[in-house]
Formats: structure tokens, C-alpha cells, sequence
């Protein structure tokens, strides 16, 4: 087969699977070293043709990932007649979930639609990450949402639960010492959303949060009067923004979540 061994990579798609899986194998052979020539996107049999020559002359083997049955056996018998070795991939795994799960979709490229939802998903829980507590107020023109509240109105779960929905969400605690970033009375108000919350359940969050940090509960933040004033100064933010309001006092993550989902798909 000469110095390196020769293999044509054939797909419907742009055969990363073929390359990773034939890759894996070679590497068992001729101390891994070896020479990889690609071929995506094949739609027809003349191109199947022109890769069974090439091999031939130059002593290479095939594999192939292609979902098209016509193709793929089509690619199994003329490698027999050219005495090419052709390594169907995906043909023996499709044919056997193709008896327990019915007829594939036999779509190319469903992967990749994966690989993209994925790396989607990893971009916003990178964001949120990035914009989380009003860090940057740089990521309010940028994000899909907007979420406002004072402190323990669980800002940062539901930002990192949005973002497993592909959302890009910012957060901005609202403090009366501090006034709100000037983006966040810039963008449209439909991706601002406030999360409201009962005075007397924050005041049982707020004192459960600094029990856990090994302090009294008797501090400020705990205060029904500090409580009451940030809910009113929130209340005077929410209204200047002109935002959706989703209250928080009871409601899981998973709930407060939905509510926004709803809110967003109205929008």
C-alpha cells in the first residue's frame, strides 16, 4: 500500500465522522501514520466512481459514512467489482436501528445540527456567566433578556437555567445606592423582566442566606425596612423601564423559568 496508508473519506455531510472513526483506526497501523484524503458532500454515483479509480490506482481503501441507501449500496457493490476495500461506517448501525426504531430520517448533516445546538447552548451559559450580577453592562444591548431584581431573587439560577434553553441572559441587581446602568433604559423594554418578591419571603431567604455564611441574622440586609425599601426603589425602576413583572415569592426556578419562556414567545 506504499509508506502511508491511503484512505478516502466519502459523505453526504462534511465526513468528520468518517475521519474521527477512521482516524481511530489507523492509528493502530503503520505507527499511526497515514495519509487522509476527504470527499464531502457527495450527492451522486459519478463521484463515487472517480473516488473507486483513484483508490484503485493508488492502493487506498475507502470509508464512508452515507445515509442514502441507494448510494451506499451502490458504493458497496462497485467496490466489490473494482476490488477496492470500502468500509461502510454507518451502513450495518442504520440497518439494525432501522429494525428496532423503524425508518431513519436519512437527513445528512443531523449531527452537526446537534454539534450546533450544542455549542449554542455552551455560548450562552458562557454569557450569562459573563454577565451575571451587572458585571459588565456592555452585555445588556447584547443579551436576549434582561433580568432585574433585588438581591436573592434568584438572578443567577434563572440566568444559567435560561441559557440551557439558548438564551442569553444578563442580570442587573437593582440597590437604591446605585443607579441602574443608562443601557439597560436604552434597550426595548420587551427584553427587560423584573422579578418581584413577597417582603416576608425574601426576609426568610435573606436570613436563612446569612445564617449560612455563619453570620447573625440581625443584619441590615435582613431588615423589613432595608426590604421595603428596595422593593419600592425596584418598583420605580420597573416602572420607568416600562417591563414585564414575573413575581418570584413561590415559585421554583423551573417555574419562574416557564413564566419567562411565556413571556418571551408572546413577545
Amino acid at each position: 500500500m506504499g509508506e502511508k496508508p491511503l484512505v478516502y473519506v466519502l459523505s453526504d455531510s462534511v465526513g468528520e465522522t468518517a475521519d474521527l472513526v477512521i482516524k481511530a483506526g489507523l492509528s493502530q497501523f503503520n505507527n499511526g501514520e497515514y495519509k487522509i484524503q476527504r470527499i464531502p458532500y457527495v450527492e451522486d454515483k459519478e463521484t463515487i466512481d472517480e473516488v473507486l479509480i483513484l483508490a484503485k490506482e493508488q492502493q487506498g481503501i475507502i470509508g464512508f459514512t452515507l445515509v442514502d441507501p441507494e448510494l451506499r449500496n451502490y458504493l458497496n457493490l462497485e467496490a466489490k467489482k473494482f476490488n477496492v476495500e470500502a468500509i461502510d461506517i454507518m451502513g450495518p448501525m442504520m440497518e439494525s436501528m432501522e429494525r428496532l426504531f423503524g425508518k431513519p430520517r436519512l437527513e445528512p448533516g443531523l449531527v452537526h445540527k446537534l454539534d450546533e445546538d450544542y455549542f449554542k447552548r455552551v455560548e450562552a451559559i458562557e454569557f450569562a456567566v459573563k454577565y451575571d450580577d451587572g458585571r459588565d453592562p456592555r452585555g445588556i444591548a447584547r443579551a436576549d433578556i434582561i433580568l432585574i431584581g433585588v438581591s436573592r431573587t434568584s438572578k443567577t439560577p434563572l440566568s444559567q437555567y435560561l441559557a440551557h434553553k439558548r438564551i442569553k441572559v444578563a442580570n442587573v441587581p437593582i440597590v437604591p445606592e446605585v443607579d441602574p446602568p443608562e443601557e439597560l433604559f436604552e434597550v426595548s423594554p420587551e427584553k427587560c423582566i423584573g422579578l418581584r418578591i413577597n417582603p416576608v419571603k425574601l426576609n426568610d431567604i435573606r436570613r436563612e442566606r446569612l445564617k449560612a455564611l455563619g453570620l447573625g441574622d440581625q443584619a441590615t440586609y435582613a431588615h423589613m425596612d432595608r426590604i421595603h425599601q428596595e422593593l419600592h426603589y425596584f418598583d420605580k425602576i420597573v416602572e420607568k423601564i416600562g417591563c414585564r413583572v414575573v413575581d418570584v415569592s413561590n415559585k421554583a426556578v423551573e417555574e419562574t423559568a416557564n413564566s419567562i419562556l411565556r413571556i418571551i414567545k408572546q413577545n
